[in-house]
C-alpha cells in the first residue's frame, strides 16, 4: 500500500496543499504551497508540489493529496507526455484511463492540475479530465478558498496571472490550516 503506516488512520490523515492555476491574456500561472500535514501536525513546510514538465519545460503540473502518490502521478504523466509528443490533452486522457483501471494506481490519493500554453486541466483517479470554464483551476485542502479569491481578482482587477495566484494563495493560506505561505510559482507566457 502507498499509505503511511499510522496507529489510528482516521485521526492521522495526510493533508497536503493547495494548488491553483490562473489563465489570462495568453499566460498561465500555477502555484502551490509547501505544507504537508499529518493530522493536526505540520509535517513539512517546504514541499515542492509544482513542476515544469515536457520538452522545453512547456507544461506546468501540480498535485494535491498524498505526496508520494502525487509524485508518482507526476512521473506517470510525464511518461504519457513523452509518449504522445507533448500533447497535453492526449497525455491527460491516457493517464486518467490508466489511473482508473490499474489496480495499484487506483489507490493513489492525489489530484493533478496540468497546463500548457493552450489548456488547463484537472485530473483525478475517477477518470475526470476537467477543463475549467473561466481559466481558474484549484485542488487541495484550500482549493475552494484560493479559487474564490482568484475568481474575484480575475473579474475585478487587471492583475497578471502570476500576481493573482500569489495573492489568492496568500488568502487561502490565511484561512486554511492545511495551506501555508511557502509558495512555488511557475508561469508560461
Amino acid at each position: 500500500m502507498n499509505k503511511p503506516v499510522v496507529m489510528n488512520e482516521s485521526d492521522n490523515k495526510w493533508r497536503a496543499t493547495t494548488i491553483l492555476s490562473v489563465r489570462r491574456g495568453g499566460k498561465v500561472a500555477l502555484g502551490g504551497d509547501g505544507q504537508v500535514s499529518l493530522g493536526n501536525t505540520i509535517f513539512k513546510h517546504s514541499a515542492r508540489k509544482v513542476r515544469r514538465l515536457g520538452e522545453n519545460d512547456s507544461v506546468l503540473a501540480g498535485f494535491a493529496g498524498s505526496a508520494a502518490d502525487g509524485l508518482t502521478l507526476l512521473e506517470k504523466f510525464e511518461e504519457k507526455l513523452k509518449a504522445h509528443r507533448g500533447q497535453l490533452r492526449r497525455a491527460a486522457v491516457e493517464l486518467t484511463r490508466e489511473w482508473r483501471m490499474d489496480k495499484m494506481l487506483r489507490r493513489l490519493e492525489a489530484m493533478l492540475i496540468v497546463a500548457d500554453s493552450e489548456s488547463t486541466l484537472i485530473l483525478s483517479g475517477t477518470g475526470d479530465v476537467l477543463e475549467p470554464d473561466h481559466g481558474i483551476a484549484a485542488v487541495g485542502s484550500g482549493g475552494s478558498y484560493a479559487q474564490a479569491a482568484a475568481q474575484a481578482l480575475l473579474h475585478h482587477t487587471d492583475l497578471e496571472p502570476a500576481q493573482i495566484v500569489e495573492a489568492a494563495m496568500k488568502i487561502a493560506g490565511d484561512i486554511c490550516v492545511f495551506t501555508n505561505h511557502e509558495l512555488v510559482l511557475e508561469e508560461i507566457k
